[in-house]
């Protein structure tokens, strides 16, 4: 997989991009990610990428000219499938990660100022959001599915590491996990997960799993019952 990432500000994608799971997948040349900074394609003599808003109002507005131009220079962008990271996007799932992990070549806008021109709309396939909240910019967005995106792809995370029971892959949250001490300030580790019965452990799991999401995620939990048959 290629990711090609437009940013203003291509220095905070340093540390994510060499470190953990991302810095190995790049290095065993699982995924290609590119960074390029847009305000290099700007035609105004000072780099400006934005400008104040026709009619009026608070904030500016990034413009379309350096975003077309940085999107024409990738190879193969005609093809790939282009997303920009806005609250004003579908909410990101992971489902959804599940989904694009497929694509051979992605490539995402990190927006900035008060928003940007909405002929740079026309330019991208979809809009993507990770929340109900506003980050100063799209960078922390774009990592989020970059990663999310990334551990799911074919052998970038080893078997012992499966992602294969991550939260919301089945509609359940994860099961509670323990490690030594067997106890802490009174508190045991359960006695059924030092029973060696394997498939004792595994109906404790489950149960836990389908236990935390009915307490914690409704929403969730009534998504796993339909899907199970049981309305």
């Amino acid at each position: 997989m290629r990711i090609d990432v437009l940013t203003l500000f291509p220095k905070m994608f340093d540390g994510f991009l060499s470190e953990s799971i991302m810095g190995k997948a790049i290095e065993n040349k699982l995924v290609e990610i590119n960074i390029i900074n847009f305000r290099e394609f700007s035609k105004n003599k000072h780099k400006k990428v934005d400008d104040s808003p026709y009619g009026g109002g608070a904030g500016m507005v990034l413009s379309v000219v350096p975003v077309y131009e940085a999107l024409i220079s990738i190879k193969g962008y005609e093809e790939a499938l282009k997303i920009i990271v806005t609250p004003q996007g579908v909410t990101f799932k992971q489902e959804t990660a599940y989904e694009l992990s497929s694509t051979s070549h992605i490539i995402i806008l990190c927006g900035h100022y008060e928003g940007f021109d909405e002929r740079i709309r026309d330019l991208f396939d979809m809009e993507i959001s990770i929340g109900d909240f506003v980050l100063t910019g799209g960078e922390i967005a774009a990592m989020a599915l970059i990663d999310a995106i990334t551990r799911v792809m074919p052998n970038v995370i080893s078997k012992n590491e499966s992602h294969l029971n991550d939260s919301f892959s089945n509609n359940l949250l994860e099961h509670p996990h323990y490690t030594r001490p067997s106890e802490f300030m009174g508190k045991k580790v359960p006695d059924v997960l030092v029973s060696g019965n394997h498939k004792l452990i595994e109906e404790w799991r489950k149960n836990e799993s389908i236990k935390r999401t009915k307490e914690r995620r409704k929403d969730l939990y009534d998504k796993f019952r339909k899907e199970q048959g049981n309305e």
